[in-house]
C-alpha cells in the first residue's frame, strides 16, 4: 500500500510540476516559474524511474535524483520562487541575465550540493533549512496579500501548504520518521504529496493576484515581458 502512495504522490507531483509550469509560461510569460514548476516535475520523472528500475545506487538517475533534489532545494524553489511571485506582488519583471543567472547559479549549486547526499552533513543541511525558513517567511507574506485583496481561499491554502513544506524541509536530515523503511518510503511519500501540492495551490494563488492586479488596472491582461530587455 505504501508504495502505491508513494507512486501515486509522485505522478502528481509530475502532473502539477509540468502542467502548472506550462501555464506559467503560457498564460503569464513567467519563464522562471515556469522553468522551475518544470524542473520539479522532472525531477519527479527521474526519481519515478529509478524507482521503478530497481533503485539501483550504481544508476546515472540515482545521481540525477540527488541533482535535480539539491538544485530545487537550493536555488530553485527558493531564489527562483521569490524572484517569480515578486512579478505579482511588485510588478518586478527581472531582466533575461537575471532570469539565465538564477538558473546557472541554482545548477552550480546543485553540481556542488549532490556530494553530500550520503549521511548526515550539517553544513548543507542547516543551509537548506535556512532558505527553506527565509522563502516560508516571503510565501507567508505573500498569503497575506492574497488576505487583503479578499482571496481568502487561497490565503489559507498557500500558509498551509507552505508550513507543511517548512515542516518537510526541517525533517530531511533532522528528523527521520520512526518506522520508515531504508528507502524512506514514507518520507517521500508525504514529500512529494506536499512538494506537489505546492505547485498547484501557488499557480492558483500567482493566478489569483494576477486577476487582481489586471483588475486594478496596474497589470495587463496578457504578462509579457516589458520590450526594454530586448
Amino acid at each position: 500500500m505504501m508504495e502505491l502512495l508513494f507512486l501515486i504522490a509522485d505522478l502528481w507531483m509530475i502532473y502539477a510540476g509540468f502542467t502548472c509550469g506550462w501555464k506559467f509560461i503560457r498564460h503569464y510569460g513567467n519563464y522562471l516559474l515556469g522553468l522551475e514548476w518544470m524542473v520539479v516535475g522532472t525531477s519527479g520523472t527521474n526519481f519515478l524511474l529509478w524507482s521503478l528500475l530497481g533503485g539501483d545506487e550504481d544508476s546515472p538517475l540515482y545521481w540525477l535524483a540527488y541533482y535535480f533534489d539539491a538544485f530545487s532545494r537550493s536555488v530553485g524553489v527558493t531564489l527562483i520562487v521569490v524572484l517569480g511571485l515578486l512579478r505579482v506582488t511588485h510588478r518586478y519583471h527581472p531582466s533575461r541575465t537575471v532570469d539565465v543567472g538564477a538558473f546557472v547559479l541554482a545548477a552550480i549549486a546543485g553540481l556542488y550540493l549532490q556530494q553530500f547526499h550520503h549521511g548526515f552533513h550539517a553544513g548543507p543541511a542547516t543551509f537548506y533549512v535556512v532558505v527553506a525558513l527565509l522563502t516560508s517567511v516571503f510565501v507567508f507574506w505573500f498569503a497575506n496579500r492574497l488576505r487583503q485583496i479578499g482571496a481568502h481561499g487561497h490565503a489559507i491554502a498557500t500558509a498551509l501548504v507552505t508550513a507543511a513544506g517548512l515542516a518537510i524541509a526541517i525533517t530531511y536530515d533532522f528528523f527521520p520518521i520512526p518506522g520508515d523503511d531504508e528507502y524512506r518510503t514514507i518520507f517521500y511519500t508525504l514529500a512529494l504529496a506536499t512538494w506537489g501540492t505546492q505547485l498547484f495551490v501557488l499557480f492558483r494563488a500567482y493566478g489569483a493576484l494576477h486577476q487582481h492586479n489586471v483588475a486594478s488596472g496596474v497589470e495587463s491582461a496578457v504578462n509579457r515581458r516589458a520590450d526594454a530587455r530586448t
